[in-house]
């Protein structure tokens, strides 16, 4: 944390100060005694350098949820080994990484005529065992992790982002420069691979056709980039000053004096950037390195700039744009401004983080112990990701609030009482209008809940319930089953709702990524979309009819008088399977939307009017 003069510290902070308005938080920032017992969740922040060390260690001593600040810790295992003088075990961990050829190469570095293999072996292998979840802000971060044979729980968040107004007329005094001198600046730790050279070659064409331009470095210089004598070299002593580390405050202020800021980058090991977000979120017009997370930037909010051949000369050819465009570069970065402050806001970024890693709200085991039979403890046990996040979504309720579950099988229907709150719980099910089932049940506990099941056909009869009589109305994994007239379902879920009463909808995702890669392969992308064989009775259980894509889901909500409070997708039962993640490549190399492609859609919507669109085009011929 905080004065530690990293970015990960800075990103911690804001994190922390954001997760407290949501739960109590309590921060380890140093080594020392730590003790889980009285702990929910543990969170760990770790990057690939030294100050990472007792988070790494006791990451693997007492697992938690993994945030991985980039792909590649093989400098931090180097500090924990290496420079403590133990050879043997940086040895052991390159092998148990790396196999027979990494413990080979680690060998010949202990005999100091190489160095350790930082690139090849990245040194995850022991984390990714042991956490219980990884968050990381990309998507190449998250093929990154895959690829290293990671299967568990993951999380794409986006990295947080400062969106506040900051003045830089006083820093722009302090350096000397009227207003309309065009300043470009680089910021953070001037490592070799942030481009600094290549930045500077390129700016020293710019002067030539901009005498007036300017170019600061605000960040501690790297003992092995003299910086200095680059700029020497380049006679660009009076038009670029190194400031050297800035404190926060000053970083921000220095940032906003800018007209353009540079954040590039090459190699890339995932890592996202503090100071790139923090320049967005200012309204910087903003030139990044088109590799690894930055390539995922929206084209519109910056400009990318390919790396090697060429680079100088795109390089220069921006810097002269925005140099002599200052409108273009102010368009540019209040597009930055407003993407951030919609996608990357801390609030937004926290409740993301809250809800990956807080416990569910009703777990998988108080849901088992309402039930006796074996085959419904099996269809729990495949369905239980999906069956704990549908009860995470569903607003908590008081005694004095009523909820309908539809196509209630009694697993999550007790809960909806014991756990959220609700005083008044009614399911109901496919059958004959006007039938009604009487549920008396009795967990292994001791728990008793009764509860009213009514019968009617959801597409074709009048709901038999008076309008608005209920808060909520849950409808989960019933929509893909119906025939012919899934408004009809929505327009009376409409009328039986109180106003501003929620519906949660929760169905298969048809454009899953797991769909994407079985149409491309030649198979259906329906989640279920086989017939079903009758059973000896003769009796047919309900297949899937259509299934939907969440932008689907989406229109069928505003249509029927709803305002979308949330829509997400999640798990469905299965773990990941990594057979799937090819097809994220190809929504990437054609430019197509890459979230939203798991497994389940859950949305939950707001009755805010009666049913806009009785039977709209898109869903009905």
């Amino acid at each position: 944390m905080p004065p530690n003069p990293s970015g990960i510290a800075d990103y911690s902070e804001a994190l922390v100060q954001e997760l407290k308005k949501l739960h109590e938080v309590v921060v380890f920032s140093a080594p020392g005694l730590f003790d889980p017992a009285g702990f929910d969740s543990i969170l760990y922040h770790l990057g690939n350098n030294p100050h990472h060390d007792f988070v790494y260690l006791t990451a693997l001593q007492h697992p938690g949820f993994v945030v991985l600040h980039e792909s590649n810790l093989h400098h931090l295992v180097t500090h924990l080994t290496i420079t403590a003088g133990d050879w043997d075990s940086y040895v052991a961990e390159a092998e148990y990484n790396g196999g027979e050829p990494a413990r080979l190469r680690a060998e010949e570095a202990r005999t100091l005529t190489i160095g350790p293999d930082y690139e090849g072996v990245t040194m995850t292998r022991r984390l990714l065992e042991t956490a219980k979840g990884v968050i990381v802000h990309s998507r190449f971060m998250e093929r990154e992790i895959r690829s290293a044979n990671y299967i568990g729980p993951l999380a794409v968040i986006p990295h947080g982002a400062w969106v506040e107004p900051v003045d830089g007329a006083p820093y722009r005094a302090k350096l000397g420069l009227p207003p309309e001198t065009p300043l470009f600046g680089a910021f953070g730790y001037l490592k070799p691979y942030k481009r600094i050279a290549e930045a500077l070659r390129a700016f020293c064409k710019v002067v030539k056709e901009v005498p007036d331009a300017k170019f600061i470095l605000v960040g501690e210089p790297h003992p092995e980039f003299p910086v200095e004598r680059l700029i020497a070299n380049l006679r660009l002593e009076r038009s670029v000053r190194v400031i050297g580390f800035a404190p926060l405050d000053d970083f921000a202020g220095y940032m906003a004096a800018c007209d353009v800021v540079l954040n590039l980058r090459y190699p890339t090991v995932g890592e996202s950037s503090g100071s790139l977000l923090r320049a967005l979120g200012s309204g910087r017009a903003v030139l990044v390195s088109d590799i690894g997370s930055f390539s995922e930037f929206p084209d519109d909010v910056c400009l990318k700039v390919p790396v090697g051949a060429g680079e100088e000369d795109v390089l220069f050819g921006y810097m002269k744009l925005l140099a002599t465009r200052p409108d273009l570069a102010q368009a540019m970065g209040e597009r930055a401004r407003d993407w951030v402050a919609r996608e990357c806001n801390w609030p937004h970024v926290a409740k993301l983080y809250s809800k990956f890693i807080a416990p569910p709200a009703v777990p998988v085991a108080y849901i088992l112990n309402w039930v006796r039979d074996a085959s419904a403890r099996g269809y729990i046990e495949t369905h239980k990701t999906r069956l704990e996040k549908t009860l995470d979504v569903i607003p908590p309720g008081t005694v004095e609030q009523a909820i309908l579950e539809m196509g209630s099988y009694m697993q999550i229907t007790p809960a909806l009482h014991t756990k959220l709150g609700y005083g008044q719980v009614r399911g109901c099910y496919y059958g004959k209008l006007g039938r009604v089932d009487h549920k008396d049940v009795t967990s292994e506990t001791g728990e008793r809940f009764l509860c009213e099941i009514d019968h009617f056909d959801a597409e074709r009869d009048t709901f038999p319930y008076a309008d608005e009589s209920f808060d909520t109305v849950v409808c989960g994994e019933l929509i893909e089953h119906l025939f012919q007239d899934p408004m009809h379902l929505m327009s009376e879920i409409n009328r039986i709702l109180k106003p501003g009463g929620h519906v949660v909808l929760t169905t298969p995702n048809i454009v899953s990524l797991r769909g994407i890669s079985a149409i491309l392969q030649g198979y259906h992308p329906g989640f279920f979309h086989a017939y079903i064989k009758p059973n000896p009775k003769g009796d047919v259980d309900a297949r899937h009819n259509r299934e939907y894509t969440p932008g689907e889901i989406f229109r069928l909500l505003l249509d029927s008088g709803f305002e979308v409070e949330l829509l997400e997708t999640g798990p469905f039962g299965d773990p990941y399977q990594p057979e799937h993640a090819w097809a994220m490549d190809v929504l990437k190399e054609h430019k197509q939307r890459e979230d939203l492609r798991d497994d389940g859609i859950y949305a939950l919507g707001r009755k805010v009017s009666g049913v806009n669109q009785r039977w709209p085009d898109w869903l009905y011929s």
